[in-house]
This record gives C-alpha cells, sequence and structure tokens, in this order.
C-alpha cells in the first residue's frame, strides 16, 4: 500500500464484474486504514469497478449510453455538463455499503454517472471527462 501516491482506475470494454481480481485487490485498498489512505479516481470502467469494491452491484443497461451530448447532473453543484459516453454497465447506488454516495446522475435515464466516498478522496465518473465535454466543463477532474 505503500508504493504508490494514488491510484487511477481507466476506462476499458466489457462486463466489470469479469474482472474479479481487480475488484478483491481494490476492495483491499477502500478498507484500508485510516493512516494509509491515498487518492483514488476512476473513469468509465474504472467507476464500476469502484462501484463494485465499495459494495454495489452492477447491472447492464438496455441499450447503454452512447454519444457525445449525454447531459450528466453533479450532485454536489447542480450543474448539468454535456459528456461523451460510451458503457454498456452502471452501478446501482442503492446497493453501496454506507460511507458512499452518488456524485454524477444521468439527466435522460436517471442512472450513475459517478461516485464519491463520504470522508476519503474516492470519487469516479462513468463519463469521459478527459475526451474535452465542453469548453472546459470538466476540466475540474
Amino acid at each position: 500500500m505503500h508504493k504508490y501516491d494514488g491510484l487511477f482506475l481507466s476506462n476499458g470494454p466489457g462486463d466489470p464484474t469479469m474482472c474479479k481480481e481487480t475488484i478483491a485487490q481494490l476492495e483491499k485498498v477502500v478498507t484500508c486504514p485510516d493512516d494509509e489512505v491515498k487518492p483514488i479516481y476512476g473513469i468509465c470502467m474504472g467507476n464500476q469497478l469502484m462501484g463494485l469494491a465499495a459494495g454495489g452491484k452492477a447491472e447492464k443497461l438496455p441499450f447503454g449510453n452512447r454519444g457525445q451530448n449525454q447531459p450528466v447532473l453533479n450532485h454536489q453543484t447542480a450543474e448539468c455538463y454535456i459528456t461523451p459516453q460510451n458503457h454498456g454497465y452502471v452501478i446501482n447506488c442503492d446497493t453501496l455499503k454506507p460511507g458512499w454516495k452518488t456524485l454524477f446522475t444521468n439527466a435522460n435515464d436517471g442512472s450513475n454517472e459517478g461516485i464519491a466516498h463520504e470522508t476519503r478522496p474516492y470519487f469516479t465518473a462513468q463519463f469521459h471527462p478527459e475526451a474535452k465535454c465542453g469548453p472546459n466543463d470538466t476540466a475540474f477532474m
């Protein structure tokens, strides 16, 4: 745990539940003692892996969220961002363990677009903030 400054969980294709070893290792990281906490940020499949490590359940979307004009609501600021997306799975936030909260929600279908830990520096985005969504909509990420 002491060999890194933080973790970045990147995007990727497929069913996140198939990444059993990754999820098991991530569970150890997110439940570490307070004096060993390191920042974690996940994008796309990284969001799904974090959600699974946080006790959530992954569900397959009927058609997936795809395209470059998906509106996402930020629960902390009430801002709406226009985002690019390409995913077929979503984390059901009702199944997360205590201590986790919804950070972003898709304004079209109400599906989860990101989670955050309530006290630790762990947060995620299901959408792709690295794709320059708007002029600088998600530059803070």
